[in-house]
């Protein structure tokens, strides 16, 4: 079986992408701990692209229903409102995508 991609993208407004961000960063020791103990977790990233004044999570997950943990995660949900709250807007549905191939750095470099 291959690995889901989950993406969740949030954009805002250019004037408000400073303090979404800084949002984004404090929200590491409010998720991090949960999500570290969920079921089938392989790999999770936050980032930002100032250009299009939106910010993403990405996350690799060992199957479906394991990616679909987030959906409930209560503490996400809570600060998705507070997200909400600052004018951010999620694109929805969140995205789960079904691994088609996957590409690794050569152990030959």
């Amino acid at each position: 079986m291959e690995p889901i991609v989950r993406v969740s993208i949030l954009r805002c407004a250019p004037d408000r992408f400073a303090e979404v961000r800084q949002m984004m960063i404090d929200a590491d020791k409010v998720l991090r701990p949960g999500i570290e103990t969920m079921r089938g977790l392989l790999a999770f990233y936050t980032g930002v692209d100032e250009a299009t004044s939106s910010l993403s999570n990405v996350s690799l997950w060992t199957d479906l229903a394991a990616a679909k943990q987030l959906d409930t995660f209560q503490p996400m949900l809570n600060l998705g409102q507070e997200f909400v709250a600052k004018g951010v807007t999620f694109e929805r549905p969140i995205m789960n995508y079904a691994t088609l191939w996957q590409l690794r750095p050569s152990a030959t470099r």
